[in-house]
């Protein structure tokens, strides 16, 4: 079940600037759909054989969500490294279970909601 989008109104103005600026968690770096500018939303965000699963907390309507998949593409800030990303799918979560590199143990976060964001590798041809 997704988090009332009030909290997450709270957590975009309040919070997440101070997460990004801490560096704590993954970043994603996505492109506004309307406003054209660049937004950096933290993430929970795991490896998949193909790229990476995020937790979608706020719903499928989330703002980043949809940014995303009308984009096609975003780009993921793990320590330090920017990871280009296309092919964004919404997954549930046991395709999200299922996708995760093998030997990662199951996230506790995983059990907060049944809406995934899978993102692929954007190939480095």
């Amino acid at each position: 079940m997704p988090i009332p989008r009030f909290i997450a109104k709270i957590n975009k103005l309040v919070f997440n600037p101070r997460q990004v600026e801490l560096n704590r968690y993954p970043v994603l770096v996505h492109v506004g759909r309307r406003t054209g500018h660049t937004y950096r939303t933290p993430m929970d965000a795991y490896p998949t054989r193909e790229g990476y699963v995020c937790v979608v907390r706020y719903g499928a309507r989330s703002d980043w969500v949809q940014n995303a998949l009308a984009r096609g593409t975003a780009k993921l800030l793990v320590d330090g490294v920017e990871i280009d990303l296309t092919s964004p799918r919404m997954i549930g979560q046991e395709e999200a279970r299922a996708s995760l590199v093998e030997g990662l143990q199951v996230p506790r976060t995983f059990s907060t909601t049944d809406d995934y964001l899978h993102l692929e590798r954007a190939s480095q041809d």
